[in-house]
């Protein structure tokens, strides 16, 4: 689902930006040949027959690194959800020349014009994937929920599974509408609501920013968008925060693993927020918490686009934290509101496979591999520094999008909503094209619509600026 889409001019790439950022064109042939190698001999020991289950994935249109494969079933008066992930310990060697590379790259990076991937596509999108009618290997949860929602019990181990069926986002969202889902998630939306409204009342915070999109449009053109989020994506989250508050659980019980956590947002935040809400005219009832508020706003009005953005420094200096042999002193994380690890996108996430072993070993009642235990300590590092170099990629692709598309537009208007203030400027967004960059005035009024005159946009420097122009506007 996309809206308010313009196009860029022809023969222009991400290339400069593969470049400047060192993204590795390549793998060492080393890795290559155990890639290869571990297609013919598939590790983990025994596995469970699943391939009865009829899972099912649900990814964007043209996913092949397909990570999950899901199936939601009623029991009784609640749930079963079955969660296939891809059992990358079947392929990586511990501390062979692969391994050694993935820990390098630490995520898949996603770019316009193609992916650096985390692993090779010959297993990526290949023997690793949950691809349909393929028999795979992959880590199996099943999670039992009451009607409300709440886990009552949860179990995994190694199977063989088989998606029935690739789904997307878009055609799952009509077949909802349609009253006709696909059989395999047809409790999912049930679910997913009911999960959602936990997630409000744990005090997760969740952001309703506008998502650009860059996309190929005719030759060496590229169309910048802006990318609607369906209400099933919002569901099928859901499954996925499921498993990872259940992995944290298993891994905090035993004083080994590795979680991803965000301290308590500071004082300072929260008061910004209740500042920012105040001026832009949104309501926050007595003894409302930050989830709540953000829960209840409609995201197509202004003012709601200016609190996500004042939101989003509830949600500073997340990371990782490893342990093993004593609980550390943080375990939550309060943008979901609950102890949470990564555990369900080992394709394009190294930490994945990690926290994965961690939580098979655990429930088998087996020890946590010594290879895993050995890697802990450095995983925060490096999933750091790829997160890290991600963000600079993904920002300097939309920046580069934005200035391809108003290059010829410099001086000319456009309405704008102010997302941020500061004493002489701001971050505003224009929706059409859908831009967010600085703009320059004083007073600039938050959470309101104002007109900008845009004043440069450079390709070379990948840089958009604007000017307000005239009085404020009525919201």
């Amino acid at each position: 689902m996309s809206a308010g889409c313009t196009t860029g001019g022809p023969g222009r790439d991400f290339a400069p930006i593969r470049t400047e950022f060192g993204l590795p064109e390549d793998f060492p042939s080393a890795a290559l040949v155990e890639a290869e190698q571990a297609l013919e001999q598939v590790r983990g020991g025994p596995r469970r027959d699943a391939t009865d289950l009829p899972l099912v994935t649900i990814d964007p249109p043209g996913s092949k690194d397909l990570d999950q494969a899901v199936l939601v079933q009623r029991r009784g008066t609640g749930f079963r959800v079955h969660y296939a992930i891809a059992d990358l310990g079947a392929f990586v060697l511990p501390g062979g020349a692969l391994d050694q590379e993935v820990r390098r790259r630490g995520q898949t990076m996603y770019l316009p014009d193609g992916t650096v991937p985390l692993h090779p596509t010959v297993l990526s999108e290949g023997a690793a994937s949950l691809l349909p009618e393929q028999v795979r290997p992959a880590v199996l949860w099943t999670v039992d929920c009451d009607a409300q929602g709440e886990v009552e019990r949860y179990e995994l181990g190694r199977a063989l599974v088989r998606s029935t069926a690739r789904l997307d986002y878009e055609s799952v969202q009509a077949s909802l509408l349609a009253g006709t889902p696909h059989p395999s998630i047809e409790q999912l939306p049930e679910l997913g609501r009911l999960r959602r409204a936990m997630a409000a009342e744990r005090g997760a915070v969740e952001l309703q920013l506008p998502e650009q999109q860059i996309t190929p449009f005719g030759d060496g053109e590229w169309t910048l968008t802006v990318r609607l989020r369906a209400d099933v994506e919002a569901w099928n989250a859901e499954v996925s925060l499921l498993t990872g508050m259940c992995a944290a659980q298993i891994m905090i019980s035993a004083r080994v693993g590795v979680l991803r956590t965000l301290p308590t947002a500071d004082p300072e935040a929260v008061a910004n927020l209740h500042r920012v809400a105040s001026a832009t005219g949104v309501d926050w009832p007595r003894d409302a918490s930050p989830a709540h508020v953000l829960a209840g706003l409609d995201p197509d009005r202004p003012e709601s686009l200016a609190l996500y953005v004042a939101a989003t420094r509830l949600l500073r200096g997340a990371g990782y934290t490893a342990f093993d042999g004593t609980e550390p002193a943080v375990t939550s994380h309060a943008g979901v509101g609950a102890p949470y690890a990564h555990v369900t996108a080992p394709l394009r996430r190294l930490v994945d496979r990690f926290g994965t072993e961690c939580c098979l070993a655990v429930t088998a009642g087996a020890e946590v591999p010594e290879w895993v235990r050995a890697a802990l300590p450095e995983l925060p590092g490096l999933m750091s520094a790829s997160d890290l170099l991600a963000g600079k990629v993904e920002r300097a692709c939309l920046d580069q999008a934005e200035a391809w598309v108003l290059a010829d537009r410099v001086g000319e208007e456009f309405d704008a909503v102010v997302l941020r203030a500061e004493a002489t400027g701001g971050e505003v967004f224009v929706a059409q094209p859908p831009v967010m960059a600085r703009c320059a005035g004083e007073g600039l009024p938050e959470g309101e619509r104002i007109r900008v005159r845009l004043v440069e946009a450079d390709v070379g420097r990948r840089k958009v600026s604007f000017d307000r122009v005239g009085g404020k506007e009525q919201k």
